[in-house]
């Protein structure tokens, strides 16, 4: 028997084993697909235009691989360069098995490829099937065509650990992709450490040691006779390194532990000794599906369907990968300086992705790990303490004062909130390099003017004035809550005052958000339907830059002439037809709407605002019914996941609860796809009953007592009633 049929009859077993599981005693990883969200759209009814531009739709943009929540080490398959988390289902190769990934073009550190024969720079990627692959949480296996080899991979939170089966006989090899991540490298290390480790570091901020179940004999490193384009940087080779070993006849698998850090090879050691030298592949596979099991079942649901489940709990999964965490085990980390600090009283994680996640990814984070959310708020803080004193932001927009005055109003208050506060101010209120863009025009003008382009191409990157008036808008709101909580009365009135300035870029006489010119006058001429990437809007048209002011939707209504204006503006946004412009970051279109990116996903809950809940969720329905299981193999997201907060919005709205307006303190209510759900908040649990099947919300209790309205405050959740909602 070959070993792709050994692999072929281990994956059968391991699905008759999960099945037999199931019945017994049902896993939540049972539910999870890491596959799910790993393809692209390419039919044009799911795209909403026909494709005619050669660039690639942008999927979910996620990765497969074994990892943990939170963790260091995303151990994932590569399939292609310059991909959002360097897999996409529809490719036919495997490059390598790469330490981190995230889903913006960046990462996918240290790629290593198991192989056998002669191998090249430029030719060693392997041919593989989704027949024979398989993932489940910590835990990914590929059989590599090419080398006959079975690949399985699992992690801890900053080492992975690989085994590599080949058939017998075949000589073992390993491919260590020492020059290359997502983008091409030069500066590098690789050295041969005693007779089974080898150790180095891809550019300065990325640092490995590796130790082998085999002994190595040589390491060489082979150089590419082609050239990469860099651009302005030049062309330059990229070699790869290749690893032999001696007892290279034996039986057993090639197993590899690799510990990763940002701060230096003997912590990236210290961190793999520590997390799994003395644990063997299963040991460690098994602690992570524990680990996940655990995780999961914080949320736990009974009665809707069985993909209504696997949904949520995939989702839940890919809602809780980020941010990731840079600390290593000794408490060791790398500030964006570039100095490694040591003592800290927390983790130091990656900055989250704020212009995505502010949204529902990181209450939703700081509901299921407050500890985590806390480390995050203080790794935040310690960024912008160090970057002029200005709080962090993320490719567009500043809502790092959103995330810390939510978790802090939800009872995550261990950490230092004045310090947090001087932040936030400043770049509320002191136009700098490190601030708000263009922030001395909005403190001007109220409103940040775009450049009279009507002809703009779509892709074309400008000034974003009627998002980025909008989104500060809310900033100011945020970091108002935050001197109101601290008594600073002056600021807070201004601050307030400042959130009002989302109607200085309302246009009545269109009833859209709309461009102002310098000087005030609407730009001209406009049209609502035509998609920017930042020219007025960011990645939006008007129609899905409508009624964004979370702290003030009473206000939004107030911009029409009546509820009935909103009511028939809403309609229209969902029945007018896409424009049929082909823009590979929209994808999933209800009419205008566009679920595939997030700039107006609050837009769906403003039919709350004026009496008409049940048209909120027919169309919230649909979302959940359309958009996440997309494509031929129900692989697809409607568009990017962007750090979880694709995967986020569902887990909210299939249990019933959404943060509206995440930087205070409650939850829109809305009809959940489950009878039940239990959610453990913190040390206890609270319910969530639905009765009736219908869309409408025809009465609210919790612990017994009715609700005025469809909002629910976290501290009631806290106390571990029952929340019930009736429908019919």
């Amino acid at each position: 028997m070959t070993i792709k049929q050994l692999t072929r009859s281990a994956i059968v077993c391991i699905s008759l084993y999960s099945t037999i599981a199931a019945s017994a005693e049902p896993k939540l990883t049972n539910h999870v697909n890491p596959l799910l969200g790993t393809a692209t759209l390419w039919d044009p009814a799911d795209l909403g235009y026909e494709r005619k531009i050669k660039q690639r739709t942008w999927g979910a943009e996620v990765f497969p691989g074994a990892t943990l929540p939170n963790a260091m080490v995303q151990l994932t398959p590569v399939t292609m360069w310059r991909a959002g988390a360097g897999y996409q289902y529809e490719d036919t190769t495997i490059l390598g098995f790469a330490h981190s990934a995230m889903g913006h073009w960046n990462l996918i550190d240290l790629p290593i490829l198991p192989v056998t024969g002669n191998v090249s720079p430029d030719n060693y990627a392997s041919s593989y099937s989704h027949d024979n692959e398989s993932a489940r949480p910590g835990y990914y296996q590929v059989f590599l065509d090419r080398y006959g080899i079975n690949a399985e991979l699992t992690s801890t939170l900053r080492a992975g650990y690989h085994r590599y089966t080949f058939n017998k006989g075949d000589i073992k090899r390993l491919l260590v992709n020492i020059a290359h991540n997502q983008n091409p490298i030069r500066d590098w290390d690789i050295k041969k450490i005693g007779d089974n480790a080898f150790a180095g570091r891809q550019g300065n901020g990325f640092y490995y040691y590796a130790l082998s179940n085999l002994p190595i004999d040589s390491i060489a490193i082979l150089h590419s006779d082609k050239k990469e384009n860099r651009g302005p940087r030049g062309n330059h080779q990229t070699p790869v390194a290749l690893i032999d070993f001696k007892d290279n006849y034996s039986s057993e698998p090639l197993e590899i532990k690799i510990g990763i850090s940002r701060v230096s090879v003997e912590n990236a050691r210290e961190n793999m000794e520590k997390e799994m030298l003395d644990k063997n592949f299963d040991q460690v596979a098994s602690e992570a599906d524990d680990i996940w099991e655990k995780h999961l079942s914080k949320i736990k649901v009974e009665g809707s369907t069985e993909r209504n489940r696997n949904l949520l709990y995939t989702t839940l999964y890919r809602a809780s990968l980020m941010p990731r965490l840079e600390s290593d085990i000794n408490g060791d980390f790398r500030d964006n300086r570039g100095h490694i600090v040591s003592g800290a009283d927390f983790n130091y994680y990656s900055n989250p992705a704020f212009w995505d996640v502010y949204r529902n990814q990181l209450i939703l984070l700081g509901m299921l790990r407050p500890d985590v959310a806390r480390d995050v708020i203080k790794s935040t803080i310690d960024r912008g303490e160090k970057s002029d004193g200005y709080i962090p932001s993320y490719f567009h927009g500043d809502h790092a004062p959103t995330f810390i005055i939510g978790s802090y109003k939800r009872g995550i208050t261990d950490f230092d909130l004045p310090r947090a506060y001087s932040l936030a101010l400043k770049s509320a209120t002191v136009p700098g390099k490190n601030g708000r863009p263009y922030l001395d025009e909005y403190l001007k003008n109220g409103y940040i003017a775009d450049e009279n382009l009507p002809d703009c191409p779509f892709w074309d990157e400008h000034k974003g004035g009627v998002t980025k008036t909008l989104e500060y808008a809310y900033d100011d709101y945020a970091v108002a809550q935050i001197a109101k909580e601290l008594g600073d009365t002056d600021n807070y009135n201004t601050l307030m005052a400042h959130s009002k300035n989302y109607g200085n870029v309302f246009d009545r006489s269109t009833g859209f958000f709309r461009g102002r010119i310098e000087g005030g006058e609407w730009l001209s001429p406009y049209n609502p339907y035509y998609p920017y990437f930042q020219q007025m809007y960011r990645e939006a048209n008007g129609w899905n830059s409508l009624f964004y002011a979370p702290h003030d939707p009473e206000g939004i209504v107030a911009l029409y002439p009546s509820h009935k204006a909103v009511e028939n503006k809403l309609d229209s946004l969902f029945t007018e037809p896409w424009c049929g412009l082909e823009v590979h970051n929209m994808t999933g279109f209800i009419g205008n709407y566009c679920h595939g990116n997030q700039p107006g996903h609050n837009i769906p809950y403003t039919y709350y605002f004026i009496g008409k809940q049940e048209k909120s969720q027919a169309v919230l329905d649909s979302i959940m019914n359309r958009f996440y299981d997309m494509g031929p193999e129900k692989l697809a997201y409607a568009g990017m996941d962007d750090a979880g907060e694709m995967s986020a919005w569902y887990v909210l709205n299939a249990i019933g609860l959404y943060t509206y307006s995440p930087a205070d303190p409650e939850y829109l209510i809305s009809v959940p796809l489950f009878d039940q759900t239990t959610f453990t908040l913190g040390d206890r649990p609270f319910i969530i009953q639905k009765t009736g099947n219908g869309k409408r919300i025809t009465g609210i209790t919790y612990d017994g007592s009715k609700l005025d309205g469809y909002f629910i405050d976290h501290d009631r959740l806290q106390k571990g009633k029952t929340l019930v909602i009736t429908t019919e």
